[in-house]
């Protein structure tokens, strides 16, 4: 009876050693086999055939040969994100569902060749992504495996993609881009803007062409009706025939009060991009009116009551509202004289420029990093933040001009001129000047837009 026992269970010892030797044999040729939840079947009853679910191996996963067939159906998928106003490389991969780790790799190798803070809004990005065509793409968290992402720039590609080792890499490939001149010019009745935009100029051009003559116009308290612009600019495309760029401008003129001013874009001897006037004067003044970027003229210079003594007090500079934090310029190039705490002025900062001219700079939040006294700061670079520091109502910065020792209106003192082409860089500037004189003439008006009703 013992013996009879022994040879039973022998037999069904043997019998399941057979059926899973089978079932692992073949596992790779049952593709049709419905798929089952593992914990249900580690409870179904023992019977021949049936799968046997042991701990740590998936007995109906793919042989090698399947898997590799499922990797050659392996379906790249892209998503193209268009960057809006607030919008970082970060922001935008972490929504995308990318990992914390994956997108600070990424973004640390895209760095290597672009900087991230340079993106700016309606900028695109093309994010990459892995997916088998077995998986049910609709139920999935993210799109896929992120695999990186490119980005173009005017003229190249900036592509981040894993490398063998699956680390991110940065690679840049050259795009190519081309030019086409257009023509603007009209009449203007309010404002420079609404003129421009009626003659289909674009907001960068505008901008741009505010930026340019900014050093010599007012333009609050000098533009009047039935003054004239005129102004060549490109329209740049992409190999893909998108123009991408709308704001490079060739050559601008404005008659202010019967008073033409004119500039021309010239590449100089160290291969920069500057602008000149019919002779040869640089565009840019050796002093900026307004050290900071869109701000409100709060205050003029004069005489006025004082908002928090409450009298009548010379008010010797000009004041510039912005939100606090808002970046303040070196309105050119000089030495800092004076960098710290200076009673009512709050923070303080004095350089020292040429031609016997100095700038102060009051009320600030803080100073820029290794700004003190001695330093020297080349015009644009960032000195410190508006603030409202010393005897003030809000956020703004107190801006002065010094004339031998004496504050002089910022907005009315004639600017030191920039520099002035001489030899061989002025006649070849001469011979570009006639050029873009000759297209000019030559390109049609851009059409006028209509008022939309």
């Amino acid at each position: 009876m013992l013996f009879r026992g022994i040879s039973i269970f022998a037999g069904i010892v043997a019998i399941m050693v057979t059926s899973s030797d089978y079932v692992l044999r073949n596992k790779g040729e049952t593709h049709n086999t419905p798929e089952f939840d593992r914990d249900s079947l580690s409870l179904a009853p023992l019977s021949l055939g049936n799968p046997i679910v042991v701990p740590g191996i998936d007995m109906t996963s793919p042989t090698n040969h399947a898997s590799n067939e499922l990797a050659n159906r392996q379906k790249k998928i892209s998503h193209r994100v268009i960057f809006r106003s607030g919008d970082t490389l970060e922001k935008i991969l972490l929504k995308m569902r990318v990992g914390q780790r994956d997108t600070q790799a990424a973004i640390k190798a895209f760095s290597a060749n672009y900087n991230p803070r340079s993106i700016r809004s309606g900028d695109a990005l093309k994010l990459s992504y892995l997916w088998h065509d077995h998986e049910d793409y609709e139920s999935q968290l993210a799109p896929g495996i992120f695999s990186g992402f490119s980005y173009s720039v005017l003229n190249k590609e900036i592509t981040v993609a894993r490398d063998a080792s699956g680390m991110f890499k940065s690679t840049t490939r050259p795009r190519a881009v081309s030019r086409r001149a257009v023509r603007a010019e009209g009449q203007i009745s309010s404002s420079l803007y609404l003129a421009g935009k009626r003659h289909g100029v674009s907001d960068s051009a505008l901008s741009e062409l505010i930026r340019l003559f900014s050093w010599d116009i007012d333009f609050q308290r000098e533009i009047r009706a039935n003054d004239v612009f005129q102004v060549m600019f490109n329209h740049i495309s992409d190999e893909d025939g998108k123009i991408v760029n709308i704001g490079e401008i060739i050559f601008a003129a404005l008659t202010l009060s019967g008073k033409r001013s004119v500039i021309y874009r010239f590449t100089n001897d160290n291969d920069e991009i500057e602008y000149f006037d019919e002779v040869g004067q640089s565009a840019q003044k050796a002093l900026m009116r307004t050290p900071i970027d869109g701000a409100r003229l709060s205050s003029g210079y004069g005489k006025r009551k004082h908002p928090i003594l409450g009298y009548t007090k010379m008010h010797k500079g000009v004041d510039f509202a912005a939100p606090k934090g808002t970046p303040i310029y070196a309105a050119g190039n000089g030495t800092i004289v004076y960098s710290g705490r200076k009673g009512a002025y709050g923070n303080y900062i004095r350089i020292r420029h040429n031609s016997g001219f100095f700038t102060a700079y009051a009320h600030m939040k803080g100073f820029a990093r290794r700004v003190r006294p001695g330093r020297r700061v080349k015009q644009g670079q960032i000195i410190g933040y508006v603030g409202s520091t010393g005897r003030s109502t809000g956020p703004h910065l107190h801006y002065e001009i010094l004339k031998k020792g004496r504050q002089i209106n910022p907005m009315k003192v004639r600017m030191p001129p920039g520099r002035s082409l001489e030899g061989a860089e002025l006649l070849r500037f001469h011979a570009i000047r006639r050029e873009i004189d000759k297209n000019y003439a030559l390109l049609k008006l851009l059409p006028l837009k209509t008022a939309s009703r």
